[in-house]
């Protein structure tokens, strides 16, 4: 981690739709969405895919003892590894829960009941040792998770939904866009302004530009699409994120090499990376 910053990013999960081990994704890495933003001594988790294991073991290490999770919304590639945190496990140990609320659900308190139940799970999120706060919060509010940040939400185009998040921190930003699909041939608004100058823009690129027309309404976008709506934003970097479960480490070589060149700076994004703006 980058000790002369207060305010960075660490990927422990960048894949989509399911968890992908094997000797192709070995260097890019397989483990479903989970993204660690530090704010000083805060740590905010985004998503809980089954990325979040290793990191549970990281904040045992370094004692920590309160966390936000912030979910883009329920799809299980972004909650599947939840019931394998082992932050859940500790009494001392104090969870804050944030998701947009929607029509098609009364809380994220009920799904994480349904979820963490049997016959699907053994153990009832009740049983857990932590203290778990839930928070439903209206899709564009903009609120403060603790001293000094500043998160901002806006609504993605996904089946179900889903949410973007900007963090603001010490006069920088850090934006995670994913799942969303972008309309044909204009920018989507929501996400233009809310990354407008942002420092960092981690953004879902399941698809290449060519790729994409055979996957229309699937909710996800493109890597040349997140480079574009950054130039048009006047973004600073791109992580490319959300990769197909088939996109083999030799693939996302080759897209890591061009988004450099279209955005210099950017990035594919891949497990254990550390991005300070």
């Amino acid at each position: 981690m980058p000790l002369d910053s207060d305010f960075f990013v660490k990927f422990w999960g960048v894949r989509g739709s399911i968890p992908c081990p094997g000797p192709d994704t070995a260097i890019y890495g397989g483990n479903t969405p989970c993204v660690e933003i530090r704010c000083g001594s805060n740590v905010l988790i985004f998503d809980a895919g089954t990325g979040i294991r290793p990191l549970g073991n990281i904040l045992a290490a370094d004692n920590v003892r309160d966390v936000d999770l912030f979910l883009t919304h329920t799809h299980l590639d972004h909650i599947n590894g939840f019931p394998m945190f082992n932050f859940l496990f500790d009494d001392k140990n104090h969870l804050k829960i944030w998701a947009g609320r929607r029509e098609v659900w009364s809380s994220i308190k009920d799904i994480f009941e349904k979820f963490m139940a049997p016959p699907i799970w053994p153990l009832s999120i009740e049983n857990l040792g932590a203290e778990i706060i839930f928070s439903d919060f209206e899709i564009g509010q903009v609120f403060s998770p603790k001293p000094g940040i500043i998160i901002r939400t806006v609504n993605l185009n996904h089946p179900q939904g889903a949410v973007g998040y900007r963090v603001d921190f010490s006069g920088k930003s850090i934006c995670y866009v994913t799942d969303t699909e972008h309309a044909k041939d204009c920018r989507d608004q929501n996400i233009l302004k809310l990354i407008e100058g942002a420092d960092i823009v981690i953004y879902d690129a399941s698809f290449t530009d060519e790729e994409y027309p055979n996957f229309v309404g699937w909710g996800h976008s493109t890597w040349q699409e997140g480079v574009r709506l950054c130039t048009d934003a006047g973004a600073q970097r791109l992580a490319v994120f959300h990769h197909l479960p088939g996109r083999s480490d030799d693939e996302l070589a080759i897209i890591d090499s061009s988004v450099g060149v279209l955005l210099p700076g950017s990035v594919v994004a891949r497990e254990g990376m550390v991005l300070a703006p």
